[in-house]
């Protein structure tokens, strides 16, 4: 065992552990939940730690053994190695100083280990000229930025899914519903390509709340006035991250604020929470629509995934609606975690961005997962019950509706009202009655007109 001390005094810790006091301190203090670190969060900070060594070689203030044996050991971490010294729970106080530490911690022990001759110190070598409050936020940043490329595709898939399926779908009538009540008519091509348009839109609203998220401000230490630091390693830090991770990423334009204020967060959390309302709407049609099969709507066929019950024979649940149903869920409750968090700063800091990264990092994850199992094991296998959807168009009574321009308003209602009552379609009723000649009620009964589309109907 080994001694480390602190400000607030000493603890044992094991000759081999690559993490120190600080870490130790964290684990104890914050018995949350078992998880830890984000994977993407930890890899983020060792990016950091090596930028920041070789700023600071340039700058003068790090000799360049301590640079080499600081690189050495990152390099070692990035290659997937000594993961699991990364020990500090994702939910802790004192806004990701912890995981800071930890990984300087790490850095340090394992830049002695690798290079014996070269002592390195966690705070005055591994995290020189930066402060966790500049650190943190940044890696949070980046480990956003490097999950949604797969998001977008993800998306971008969905919506080219979802575009094709409203080709086949194109001539395939149906029964529209307002409140869940007859409507007019309608096709399934045309539900379909709403759908497509709606995530197009959630594409977009990613992308545009994913830019703020280049900004970031590396270089602002404690409050954003750079304390500690040098002119050359300001201007250094930034173009070495990128260097490094590609990521394009920008110096704020105003540290002290973007050290302060969180919301960037709350913009690309809201991106992704208005993603998880419009899958959770699509995949309520999508059970609904399938409902039955027969005492339900039963005008989609979702692909049959698994048996649905334990003691029903033959039954089968739509599971991958309703799998993306609770991701969303999730998503829309941490989008309020996210959003109580970032209000919740106070002057110079927001202490709770470990909260957020965990969720908002959880939320891209879920999603990307979540709209690829609906792709792949849902959308792709759905079909049409063309037949039995065209025979509710024909003997739906709300198709009277196209006979309100001919033969008014209330005729037309007492003919509805009748229709129903009998159990009788419209139709048969505009025979009997002689209201319409049979070339009329054939034109404004064809799909062409019940999806107004232009037809010719002569006076009768």
């Amino acid at each position: 065992m080994r001694t480390e001390k602190d400000c607030i005094g000493e603890r044992e810790l094991p000759d081999e552990a690559l993490y120190g006091i600080h870490s130790q301190r964290a684990v104890e203090n914050f018995p949350i939940s078992s998880e830890r670190l984000h994977p993407l969060l930890v890899e983020s900070l060792v990016e950091i730690k090596k930028a920041a060594a070789m700023a600071n070689q340039q700058a003068g203030t790090l000799d360049r053994d301590k640079r080499d044996a600081i690189v050495k050991a990152c390099d070692a971490v990035l290659a997937g190695n000594y993961r699991d010294a990364f020990i500090v729970p994702a939910i802790q106080g004192s806004a990701g100083t912890s995981a800071n530490m930890n990984v300087n911690e790490v850095i340090a022990h394992l830049a002695q280990k690798l290079t014996p001759a070269v002592f390195v110190h966690p705070n005055d070598d591994v995290n020189e000229s930066q402060s966790t409050n500049d650190t943190f936020p940044t890696a949070g940043k980046m480990a956003m930025l490097k999950l949604l490329p797969d998001l977008l595709v993800a998306v971008g898939q969905l919506t080219q899914t979802l575009l094709e399926k409203a080709n086949e779908f194109e001539d395939l009538i149906k029964v529209g519903r307002t409140q869940l009540q007859d409507a007019v008519p309608t096709t399934f091509g045309h539900s379909f390509h709403a759908y497509y348009s709606l995530f197009k839109r959630d594409l977009e609203r990613l992308r545009t709340a994913g830019e703020d998220l280049h900004s970031v401000n590396m270089g602002g230490t404690a409050i954003g006035t750079g304390v500690n630091t040098t002119s050359t390693y300001q201007h250094r830090i930034v173009p070495e991250l990128n260097d490094l991770t590609g990521l394009h990423l920008e110096v704020a334009a105003d540290l002290i604020d973007a050290t302060q204020n969180c919301d960037s967060y709350v913009a690309f959390s809201g991106a992704l929470k208005g993603l998880a309302v419009d899958l959770s709407k699509v995949c309520h049609d999508l059970r609904l629509l399938s409902s039955g099969p027969q005492a339900g709507f039963n005008e989609l066929r979702l692909p049959r995934q698994q048996a649905g019950s334990s003691i029903m024979p033959g039954k089968v649940n739509p599971v991958i609606p309703e799998v993306v149903n609770q991701v969303a869920f999730e998503v829309i409750g941490k989008d309020v975690t996210v959003t109580m968090a970032a209000e919740a700063g106070q002057l110079e800091l927001n202490a709770f961005e470990p909260i957020m990264f965990r969720d908002i990092l959880a939320n891209e994850t879920h999603l990307t997962n979540a709209i690829m199992t609906l792709i792949n094991n849902c959308l792709k296998g759905i079909e049409v019950n063309a037949e039995s959807a065209a025979e509710r168009v024909e003997q739906s009574a709300i198709t009277a509706t196209i006979l309100a321009p001919y033969l008014g308003y209330m005729q037309t209602t007492a003919l509805v009202k009748e229709a129903l009552a009998d159990h009788r379609s419209v139709k048969e009723l505009l025979r009997e009655k002689h209201l319409l000649s049979d070339h009329q009620i054939e034109t404004l009964f064809s799909p062409a007109s019940l999806l107004h589309e232009p037809v010719t109907v002569a006076n009768h």
